[in-house]
């Protein structure tokens, strides 16, 4: 198979996968801020406010291993409870919320675990950190009321796994949300992109990080990406309804999104 357009096997993709991201850890966000000119931090805001995450939610997030979507996450529910609590006759906020951050990199959930730190979010017990496999969940059937994966889903090797894993874990109701880079069809702002893509940010790796190789696997790995429709249709086959997608920036990212009916 491929993984970004150097062939590899399919044995082996998990394993190369898994060196990038050891690689690239400790300078992830800063690469996406280089990267996506700062865009990235909107677009995952763009995420967490179609989540419309609530207090007392379960929700996980899959190769989230650096916190950036759960914090928001975390943020937004701790917004919704400081308004709730001006409201005497509001008793909503009983149920514990419990955001899993579950990625299959160690090295990433550190990079994580150490920016709760930082927060000051080092013992809050609504973010929990798992290691674990978008492909075989650790979690219980029904027991997730949303799932997000943001730039996470084009580096598994087996995508129909990961839809049919997050649709077991998501109870009846629950929300499939999906942030991947994409593909652009606007003629000439693909030609831009893709000189950006291909000849800009490998040279951006090889300066920031140090690590032109890890770079250009990422670049290479979003091209090998199913397109918009066809990944609409891959989430659709693997039960969900109401499917539908949102390109931001002409195509550059898509939050696709599902729900569990």
């Amino acid at each position: 198979m491929f993984s970004g357009f150097k062939e590899v096997r399919e044995e082996e993709k998990s394993q190369m996968v898994g060196k990038v991201f050891s690689n690239v850890a400790s300078n992830y966000d800063l690469m996406n801020d280089f990267m996506s000119g700062g865009l990235h931090r909107l677009w995952k805001d763009r995420l967490v406010s179609k989540l419309s995450p609530f207090p007392g939610m379960k929700h996980l997030d899959v190769a989230g291993g650096t916190g950036d979507v759960a914090f928001r996450i975390l943020e937004s529910v701790n917004s919704i409870k400081r308004r709730a609590l001006q409201d005497p006759l509001n008793d909503d906020l009983q149920e514990e919320t419990r955001i899993y951050v579950c990625d299959i990199n160690p090295n990433m959930l550190d990079v994580g675990k150490n920016r709760a730190l930082e927060k000051g979010l080092g013992e809050d017990k609504s973010l929990v950190w798992v290691q674990g496999d978008a492909e075989a969940l650790s979690f219980e059937d029904n027991s997730m009321d949303g799932y997000t994966i943001a730039f996470g889903i084009r580096n598994v090797t087996h995508i129909e796994k990961v839809l049919s894993e997050a649709y077991r874990v998501l109870k009846r109701g629950g929300r499939f949300l999906c942030l991947e880079l994409s593909h652009v069809d606007i003629p000439v702002f693909k030609e831009l992109y893709d000189f950006y893509s291909f000849s800009v940010i490998p040279r951006l790796g090889e300066i920031v990080a140090g690590d032109r190789e890890s770079y250009q696997y990422l670049v290479e790995s979003i091209r090998r990406f199913p397109p918009q429709e066809k990944f609409a249709s891959m989430i659709a086959d693997a039960g969900f309804q109401k499917v539908e997608y949102e390109n931001l920036v002409g195509g550059v990212v898509a939050i696709h999104s599902g729900l569990k009916i």
